[in-house]
C-alpha cells in the first residue's frame, strides 16, 4: 500500500471514527433530555440556570427534538457504514462489505448506543444541560429538513385515514404515578407514602358515591321526638352532626350539631327557670342547620374545596331523582389520602380487617374495596361495586346464603354471616400470591 493509500485510510479512519462519536453523542443527548425532569430543570431556570433553561427549551419542543436528533443520528450511522464499507473492500476485496458491517454494527451497538444511553440515563440532568445548547443549533439547522418529512409523514397518515397530533400529548398524573409505583417496586417509596400520594392523585377520578356511608347505616334523629329524647340521643351518639328528619327518613330537615345544641340548652336553662324539665319547650329546629345536599357524581376533588370554601365538614348525597342515597364528610375525603382516621368515640375502630393465623382475612361486607385493596396491595375491580360484599353480590349474581364459598379473581370469598339481604362478614382467601 503507497503512501496515497496509507493516507486516504486513516482519513477514511478518522472520518469513522468521528461519525461514531456523533452518533454517540445524538444517543446520550437523546436519552437524556427525554429521562430528564422537568420540575428540575425547571427549580434550577427559576434559580437563574441559563444552561437549564435551554434544555427547558428543547425538551418542551419535543417533536422538533425528536425529528433533529432521528436525522443526525441516522446520516451520520449510514455514512459511517458507507465508509467503513468502501474503506474495507479496498482493502480486503469483496469480503470486505461483510466484515465492516460486522464492524460497524458491533462499534454503532456498543459505543455509540449502548455506552451513550447507558450513561446518560444514569446522570440524565448533567448531560442534558451540557448539550443543550449545541442541540439546539442542530434543530435550527435542520429546521426546514425536518418540517418537510413531518408534512410528508402527515401526508402518508391522511391518505390512510390517519391523524397525526401537533403536540406529544402526556399526563403528570400517570408519570407521578408510575414513578411512585416503580419506587414502590425497588424500595425507595414506602406503602404508606406511596398509597398518600396516589391517593390525592386519585382524588379527581372517583366520586363521592364511591365512598359515603349509605343511607341504611346513617344514624338519623326524628325531629318530632321530644327534646329531651333528642339530647340524650345526641349526647348518646359517637357524631358529632346528626341528621334530622321528620315522618320518613327519607325527608331530612336539617342538621343537629352536638355543641349548637348544648349551647341552646345550656342558655335555656340559664334564661328560664333552671329546671331540665322544662327543656321540653326547646325548639329543636331553631338550632339545627340547614341540610347541605350534593349530587353522587361529585368528583371528590371538588366537593373538598366546596367543603373548604363553605366551611362545612358534612353533606348528603342524592341520586339524579333527588332521593337521599348516604351521606359524606370532610374527613371522609381526607380518609382517601392519609388512610383511616379514628378516635376514642369512633365506631369505626374496630377494624374492617383482620388477618388470621391461617392466612385467611376477616372482613367487613361493608368494606371498600379500595380500602381492602390499599391494605393488602391486592388488585380486587371496584368498577361494578364499591364494597367487597358488592362484589360478591354482583360475581354470584345472587345474594348468597351463609356459609356458600365463592372462588373469583384469583380469591376464596366465604360468606360468615348475612343480616336480611345484607352480607355483614366475609372471609377472603388468595389463592394464588397477590
Amino acid at each position: 500500500m503507497d503512501n496515497s493509500l496509507d493516507l486516504v485510510f486513516w482519513l477514511t479512519a478518522g472520518a469513522i471514527l468521528c461519525l461514531l462519536l456523533l452518533s454517540a453523542f445524538f444517543s446520550a443527548s437523546e436519552t437524556a433530555l427525554t429521562a430528564v425532569s422537568r420540575p428540575r430543570l425547571r427549580a434550577r431556570a427559576d434559580r437563574g440556570d441559563r444552561a437549564a433553561e435551554t434544555a427547558l427549551s428543547v425538551v418542551e419542543d419535543s417533536e422538533r427534538l425528536s425529528g433533529a436528533i432521528l436525522l443526525g443520528s441516522n446520516v451520520v450511522n449510514i455514512l459511517s457504514a458507507a465508509l467503513a464499507t468502501a474503506l474495507f473492500t479496498r482493502a480486503f476485496g469483496s469480503s470486505g462489505v461483510a466484515l465492516a458491517t460486522l464492524l460497524v454494527t458491533v462499534l454503532v451497538l456498543i459505543f455509540a448506543q449502548i455506552l451513550p444511553k447507558t450513561y446518560a440515563v444514569s446522570f440524565a440532568e448533567p448531560v442534558a444541560v451540557r448539550v443543550a445548547r449545541p442541540i439546539r443549533g442542530l434543530i435550527r439547522v435542520l429546521a426546514p429538513v425536518v418540517s418537510v418529512a413531518r408534512a410528508i409523514v402527515r401526508l402518508i397518515l391522511r391518505i390512510f385515514g390517519l391523524r397525526a397530533d401537533a403536540e406529544q400529548m402526556f399526563s403528570i398524573k400517570e408519570e407521578i404515578a408510575d414513578a411512585l409505583a416503580i419506587g414502590a417496586e425497588e424500595g425507595t417509596v414506602d406503602k404508606e407514602e406511596r398509597d398518600r400520594l396516589l391517593g390525592a392523585l386519585d382524588l379527581d377520578n372517583r366520586t363521592v358515591a364511591e365512598i359515603m356511608r349509605h343511607r341504611s347505616q346513617i344514624e338519623m334523629l326524628d325531629v318530632e321526638q321530644p327534646p329531651d329524647d333528642l339530647l340524650a340521643a345526641v349526647l348518646n351518639s359517637p357524631y358529632t352532626r346528626l341528621p334530622l328528619y321528620k315522618g320518613e327518613r327519607e325527608n331530612v330537615v336539617g342538621v343537629i350539631h352536638a355543641k349548637d345544641l348544648l349551647r341552646a340548652v345550656d342558655r335555656f336553662l340559664r334564661t328560664g327557670d333552671g329546671k331540665l324539665d322544662s327543656i321540653e319547650d326547646l325548639d329543636v329546629m331553631k338550632v339545627a342547620m340547614k341540610p347541605y345536599f350534593i349530587p353522587d357524581t361529585t368528583p371528590l376533588n371538588e366537593q373538598m374545596r366546596e367543603f373548604l370554601k363553605r366551611r362545612m365538614h358534612f353533606a348528603l348525597v342524592v341520586d339524579e331523582y333527588g332521593d337521599l342515597r348516604g351521606l359524606v364528610t370532610l374527613e371522609d375525603i381526607i380518609e382517601e389520602i392519609v388512610g383511616e382516621i379514628t378516635d376514642e368515640m369512633d365506631p369505626k375502630a374496630d377494624r374492617q380487617l383482620r388477618p388470621t393465623e391461617t392466612g385467611d382475612y376477616v372482613v367487613d361486607g361493608a368494606m371498600t374495596i379500595r380500602d381492602l385493596n390499599r391494605e393488602t396491595d391486592w388488585t380486587l375491580p371496584d368498577d361494578e361495586a364499591n364494597t367487597i360484599a358488592g362484589l360478591v353480590i354482583h360475581e354470584a349474581q345472587t345474594i348468597p346464603e351463609e356459609g356458600q364459598v365463592f372462588a373469583f379473581h384469583g380469591f376464596r370469598f366465604e360468606v360468615m354471616s348475612r343480616k336480611d339481604n345484607r352480607i355483614l362478614r366475609l372471609k377472603v382467601t388468595p389463592l394464588r400470591p397477590a
